[in-house]
């Protein structure tokens, strides 16, 4: 079956600014297709460990780099952007896990935020590898001011490493993620310290801690110094959540405390079932279905339809925009998995977009 739209990426140039587990994970990966990849980071041991261990083949920003990779604390993406911006003409992205600040006080259009869903608990280039990113989900949040080729090449890198891209709105994206990801990492360090500080027989206490207490507390072993800048970058919603956590333990306490048994059944065998519904991802489709939007030859509309399919769960395969030379219209074409495309064309057709589709059928 061909489910090629676009053509094969080309590897070129890029740069990696902050080059620990993420940034170097992105240079190990890229450099493994063959790109040109120079780092910089604020350690120059670390730069040259970059060179050594192969993740780099040059230290410094490249004047010439198609692609630059922020991969620095939260804090100080935005200032990095901005500065790179000025220097060269790359497109640009960040891996921060926050996005709202950081995609409000960036102006480029040559910028498109991303955060790969992905870690380990391994720290800083020791702990990088050019597999980190596979089966993972990358978020790309780009505004209506985006380029959209500079979206759509953002894209393709992520998909190249084994990622699948989702489109979400900055605010979105910190919301969701305060739930998923910021959230439990507070909730699982303290879990530890308070087992790590009870009264009891401390050494007893953490022997006997294996199985489920080991498997929830696991993330607390990240590098805790990135976790302050991100939480204060995502204050709001992460005080929302906890705020709604606090009460829904509040809630069981009551239930453990009345000796309510079926209240107390009903709340473990709801997490359990939707525990066991946890998707695993997007996986693969038997059957493909390109979908054609007629789009004007004006920036934002990838990030619209891109958006419009992360509201309806819909994955897009892959996509390439056709811009007409003369005239004010251009088409995006998308590979959707068929029993999805008529779902999104509907979707499309109702926000004025003029839909075609056509399914794929396997070469023989």
């Amino acid at each position: 079956m061909n489910q090629q739209v676009s053509k094969p990426l080309t590897p070129g140039k890029v740069t990696i600014v902050g080059c620990g587990l993420i940034g170097g994970s992105i240079a190990f990966a890229l450099t493994k297709q063959g790109w040109d990849v120079s780092v910089v980071d604020q350690d120059s041991a670390v730069e040259q460990q970059a060179l050594a261990v192969g993740a780099a083949t040059q230290i410094g920003v490249d004047s010439e780099a198609d692609l630059v990779v922020v991969a620095t604390p939260v804090r100080r993406v935005a200032k990095t952007v901005a500065k790179i911006a000025a220097e060269t003409s790359a497109v640009i992205t960040d891996v921060g896990s926050t996005k709202a600040q950081i995609c409000s006080e960036v102006e480029s259009t040559r910028f498109v935020g991303g955060h790969p869903m992905a870690g380990s608990e391994l720290d800083g280039l020791a702990g990088a590898k050019a597999d980190m990113f596979e089966g993972a989900m990358w978020i790309l949040t780009p505004s209506e001011e985006t380029d959209e080729s500079a979206f759509t090449f953002v894209r393709r890198i992520v998909r190249s490493l084994g990622a699948t891209a989702v489109v979400l709105d900055p605010q979105t994206h910190d919301t969701l993620v305060a739930e998923v990801s910021h959230v439990p990492h507070l909730t699982a360090a303290t879990l530890m310290n308070q087992a790590a500080t009870s009264s009891l027989d401390h050494s007893l206490l953490l022997r006997l801690a294996a199985g489920g207490f080991r498997d929830m507390t696991r993330i607390s072993a990240g590098r805790a110094g990135i976790w302050p800048d991100i939480c204060f970058a995502n204050k709001a919603a992460i005080t929302t959540s906890l705020d709604a956590l606090v009460t829904s333990l509040s809630e069981v306490r009551q239930l453990v405390e009345r000796e309510d048994h079926e209240g107390l059944l009903q709340h473990l065998e709801t997490a359990r079932l939707a525990r066991l519904n946890l998707p695993h991802g997007f996986g693969s489709y038997d059957e493909v279905s390109e979908v054609t939007v007629t789009i004007a030859n004006e920036s934002g509309h990838v990030a619209k339809v891109s958006a419009l399919a992360a509201d309806l769960e819909i994955n897009i395969l892959d996509l390439d925009i056709n811009h007409a030379v003369k005239g004010t219209e251009g088409s995006l074409r998308l590979l959707i998995d068929s029993q999805s495309a008529l779902r999104l064309a509907k979707a499309l057709e109702a926000q004025g977009y003029l839909v075609k589709t056509n399914h794929l059928e396997e070469e023989r």
